[in-house]
């Protein structure tokens, strides 16, 4: 495995460009999680935030909780596939590469304004979105609605909507063969 990336698959030396997620370490349910952007990496000490960083979202504890297992699993096999060292989401600051914070914005925007019962069906809905996709939905919502105070207008809502309220079918996929559509004539 290679040591030189940090957090889930950031490499300062690649691009400086990631998010960063800080996590609060008390464990008090009113803390909020943190989200930033950021264009540069302090090679020495300890990463602070600046204000050219951009803060993109504020999240409570306790969505953080619901999410972070499966966001953490879907980012691991990934950077398994790769393979890369995997991450953890821990108390203070953690890089994230710029693409999968992008995935994880999606996610987090989706749900900042969702009553938590939406929760599942948000993560079974984020899940079965390409990362392509992820891309491109954070592309288009961040051009239009990325900014902190954004959070009940436009793509934002719309995301909502698409990831929280549109149910899914929990039953696995299954590819019909010819002999199913024919026996479904009968």
């Amino acid at each position: 495995m290679r040591k030189d990336y940090i957090g889930f698959g950031f490499n300062p030396i690649e691009s400086e460009n990631h998010f960063y997620v800080m996590i609060p370490s008390t464990q008090a349910m009113d803390d909020r999680i943190s989200v930033y952007e950021r264009f540069h990496w302090e090679e020495e000490g300890e990463q602070k935030i600046q204000r050219k960083d951009i803060l993109k979202l504020e999240l409570s504890r306790h969505k953080w909780k619901m999410i972070v297992d499966t966001v953490t699993n879907e980012f691991n096999g990934r950077l398994k596939q790769d393979k890369l060292p995997v991450g953890k989401f821990i108390n203070g600051g953690v890089p994230v590469e710029k693409r999968f914070g992008k995935e994880l914005m999606v996610l987090l925007w989706a749900i900042e304004n969702n009553d938590p019962s939406g929760i599942p069906t948000a993560l079974r809905n984020w899940l079965g979105l390409q990362p392509e996709e992820r891309w491109w939905l954070y592309t288009i919502t961040n051009a239009s609605t990325g900014a902190i105070n954004d959070s009940k207008r436009g793509w934002r809502v719309a995301l909502r909507y698409a990831l929280c309220e549109n149910p899914v079918d929990d039953r696995p996929y299954r590819q019909l063969s010819l002999m199913d559509l024919m026996e479904g004539d009968k």
